[in-house]
């Protein structure tokens, strides 16, 4: 809107309005919303946690009023660090342990890619809600199966796409938007560079059959981002690329990927890669840079290289000013409104719709893509 930034004051005034989409919220401090979720709502428990998101998975839905009940790996090692760090979760002996505990409203899992989506169908079949790390679904066709089961048993299957959940200088970034800060929102142009750290992967980690492929995986976040702020509910991919220029020691893995995307509220361009250097002190400067008719905002999202240190730093530039918002101490909610969906059989961490067709288009990027050949 034109005259939103006709004073300061009115400008703070509707851009907390929108907070977190849930005016409610918004108007109480801080304190007082942690205190909203002190309460445990619901019980939920893990299956497979063989990436480290697990854990900011699981206290997001802590946060969210979640009680921790149970969880279950193959993995030994990995089953004493979860346990560590969550004493409260009790071991089960097998997935089928907790899948039959009729007390458990929502599942969790991070395991090898490959293996998210057949759980994910399983928890639905056993009358469950479901939350998975990026990429949730890896193949087309797993992707048709899950969205006939979950067509079926009405169940949630949610996919974490932490780069704009769990990054509060993003939240921040929707709340703007939604203000109009920027008016109509024309493109997105999203970098995220990862940090490769070869000695610290598992085998499954390079195998192109296991993790689905660089836009699959990391892509996934970036599709998410592209249609919540142009607000597209349809698009297409217009050109997609990926390679291993830099790894031929792995041949099953792709280093670089990048796509063109057209949808029907917005352009959209993303590159991914695994060339963050050593020198960095992020495993990746990820940015966002979102264009409108009225201004642009860019996000800094783990760091930032020529500003003040740390993350989740946003730039505003409108028609009056250029500002800078330091996002570290803003609430990250989709916890909340996860926990409150399991409960009222809503859609408001994501419409079901959404994360199918980011997921969609992150597929059909990574399916079709051109293969790069760099010879230098």
């Amino acid at each position: 809107m034109k005259d939103l930034f006709s004073n300061r004051r009115k400008f703070i005034k509707n851009t907390a309005a929108t907070a977190t989409g849930m005016a409610f919220l918004s108007s109480m401090p801080k304190s007082s919303v942690a205190a909203v979720s002190a309460e445990p709502k619901i019980r939920f428990s893990v299956i497979n946690i063989n990436h480290n998101h697990i854990f900011s998975m699981v206290n997001a839905v802590i946060r969210g009023g979640g009680q921790l009940v149970s969880v279950y790996a193959k993995e030994a090692d990995l089953l004493a660090n979860f346990t560590k760090a969550f004493p409260q979760a009790k071991v089960a002996g097998s997935a089928d342990q907790i899948l039959e505990d009729n007390s458990i409203q929502l599942i969790l899992s991070s395991g090898i890619p490959d293996e998210r989506a057949p759980l994910g169908i399983a928890v639905m079949e056993h009358g469950k809600d479901y939350l998975v790390d990026k990429p949730g679904i890896i193949t087309l066709e797993q992707l048709e199966e899950v969205r006939r089961v979950q067509k079926e048993t009405k169940r949630i299957y949610s996919i974490m796409y932490s780069e704009r959940f769990e990054n509060k200088a993003t939240v921040k970034a929707g709340e703007l938007v939604k203000a109009g800060a920027i008016g109509n929102v024309i493109q997105t142009v999203i970098l995220a560079p990862h940090r490769m750290s070869p000695k610290t992967r598992p085998e499954w980690f390079f195998d192109k059959k296991r993790f689905g492929g660089i836009i699959c995986d990391i892509g996934s976040h970036q599709f998410d981002q592209f249609l919540y702020f142009t607000g597209s509910t349809s698009a297409e991919v217009v050109a997609s690329h990926v390679g291993n220029v830099h790894y031929p020691q792995y041949p099953g893995f792709e280093d670089f990927g990048d796509i063109t995307l057209r949808g029907n509220n917005g352009m959209g361009y993303i590159r991914v890669d695994w060339f963050t250097p050593d020198g960095l002190a992020s495993w990746g400067d990820g940015r966002l840079t979102i264009l409108g008719t009225e201004g642009f905002i860019e996000v800094r999202k783990n760091v930032d290289i020529a500003g003040p240190a740390g993350g989740n730093h946003l730039y505003i530039v409108n028609q009056k000013e250029t500002k800078f918002i330091d996002c570290n101490s803003e609430p990250l909610p989709f916890g909340e409104l996860l926990v409150n969906d399991v409960l009222n059989r809503t859609e408001t961490a994501m419409p079901q719709a959404h994360c199918f067709l980011a997921t969609e288009l992150a597929l059909k990027a990574q399916k079709n893509a051109h293969t790069i050949s760099l010879k230098k």
